[in-house]
């Protein structure tokens, strides 16, 4: 039965029968409707306010949250995050929060051709688009190509922009993964979401045109809410 409300509630808010703001029944209302104990109703809405399509006020019931805005956003391409949202017009904050050394990793250390013995730091960013976070970048950068970034590291808002002031000019992605995965405790905080609103990750390593050296290796993650992904290939 519990799956039942849920996937009643659910059609509703597909459907557009129920309104984004519009106040619920209360867990009293809806057992009385399904004829279920009331800690059926209680779980079936804890389970749609975790995967984020609910909120509750305390002391005065739940409610539809409101239609989040939809950003389209290209999975390939040559174009840094920045420039993709700037161009799109958006209003894009990043935040640096995150920069240091990391312990030796036998997969990762060979996608930018780090060795054993170099360094290599992990550099987090947390994107806002009109305030609201909505994806986390962690860039993997190696000393041995970049002797600066454990100084720079935590000054930086754009990778690319980095790369430019240091003379490379043209960029592209190889070996891009990815998958899907459901936020840990920090990065619910970190994206204001719940613990069953999936992530979408796109790995990839970031390329030097030029020289076709690896500048870094990229993990993002992605709130699934807030895109539509446009997997067109350039």
């Amino acid at each position: 039965m519990e799956t039942q409300i849920i996937d009643d509630i659910m059609y509703q808010i597909v459907s557009k029968t129920m309104k984004h703001g519009e106040k619920l029944p209360s867990e009293n209302k809806l057992a009385t409707n399904y004829k279920v104990p009331r800690m059926t109703v209680r779980n079936a809405l804890i389970k749609l306010e975790e995967r984020g399509y609910i909120y509750s006020v305390q002391g005065k019931g739940r409610y539809l949250k409101e239609a989040s805005t939809q950003i389209q956003l290209h999975l390939t391409g040559k174009t840094s995050f920045t420039d993709k949202m700037k161009e799109a017009g958006y209003h894009l904050k990043t935040e640096n929060i995150l920069c240091e050394k990391i312990a030796y990793n036998e997969q990762l250390y060979p996608k930018i051709n780090a060795s054993k013995e170099d360094n290599v730091y992990k550099i987090g960013r947390i994107r806002y688009i009109n305030g609201e976070p909505i994806a986390i970048h962690y860039s993997y950068v190696g000393d041995k190509m970049f002797p600066e970034i454990a100084e720079d590291g935590p000054k930086i808002d754009s990778m690319f922009a980095y790369y430019r002031k240091l003379g490379y000019s043209e960029f592209a992605s190889q070996k891009s993964l990815l998958s899907i995965t459901f936020p840990t405790s920090e990065e619910q905080q970190l994206l204001s979401c719940k613990s069953m609103v999936p992530l979408i990750v796109v790995e990839s390593d970031c390329i030097d045109v030029a020289s076709n050296k690896v500048l870094e290796h990229t993990k993002i993650l992605y709130r699934s809410d807030k895109f539509k992904y446009d997997i067109t290939m350039d």
